[in-house]
């Protein structure tokens, strides 16, 4: 991918945050970044069915929890749901884990990361969607504290970084539209659509 085109795109972000006080004199984003530069890192690059690279997301340790840093391009504008999933296979046309009867682009790496122990958006791997501007480009900076960075390779099968094909609605549905609460599939994935993109968090 255009790396140089994503890293210049990000310093205006950057400049922009850094103005961000905490209250106490210190800008959020110094603090952030001088912890995340001490702090242990892994990295995922995110490549489509076709395996063509199309960004990378970056997990390091900061005072906070972990920083998640994605920068995605050449993809249509919108928003797109950004999950951790519980196995780092990215295959295509591969089988569900537990249940080999399903099978679609990148469901070799399952289910959300502490999927089983919560509802959407509860679980440990939900993450904070990803928009696309009108250039193609989408660039997203939070923290989370639901994992550390040592929690993303904590098993033999590692983890794995989902990019869907549309937005995550977090199983936010009105009850007007759902007297009965949001359905299963919403619990589960958020309406975010297909797996678009794939990347084993290294």
């Amino acid at each position: 991918m255009r790396r140089s085109v994503l890293a210049a795109a990000a310093v205006p972000a950057v400049l922009l945050l850094a103005g961000c006080g905490d209250g106490s004199g210190g800008a959020v984003v110094e603090e952030s970044t001088a912890a995340a530069e001490a702090g242990a890192a892994s990295q995922a690059v995110l490549r489509d069915a076709e395996g063509t690279e199309v960004g990378t997301v970056q997990f390091s340790e900061v005072s906070a929890g972990t920083e998640v840093v994605a920068q995605v391009e050449g993809l249509d504008p919108g928003f797109y749901g950004l999950h951790v999933h519980g196995t780092g296979l990215c295959e295509t046309d591969s089988a569900a884990p537990g249940d080999p009867g399903t099978t679609g682009d990148f469901l070799s790496a399952g289910g959300h990361l502490g999927g089983d122990s919560a509802d959407h958006p509860g679980h440990t791997g939900d993450l904070t969607s990803v928009y696309v501007t009108q250039d193609g480009l989408g660039f997203l900076t939070t923290v989370t504290d639901r994992f550390r960075v040592e929690d993303l390779a904590a098993d033999e099968d590692g983890s794995a970084v989902i990019l869907h094909s549309g937005p995550d609605n977090f199983a936010n549905v009105p009850e007007r539209y759902a007297p009965e609460g949001p359905d299963e599939s919403t619990l589960r994935t958020g309406d975010a659509g297909s797996r678009q993109a794939c990347g084993a968090v290294e």
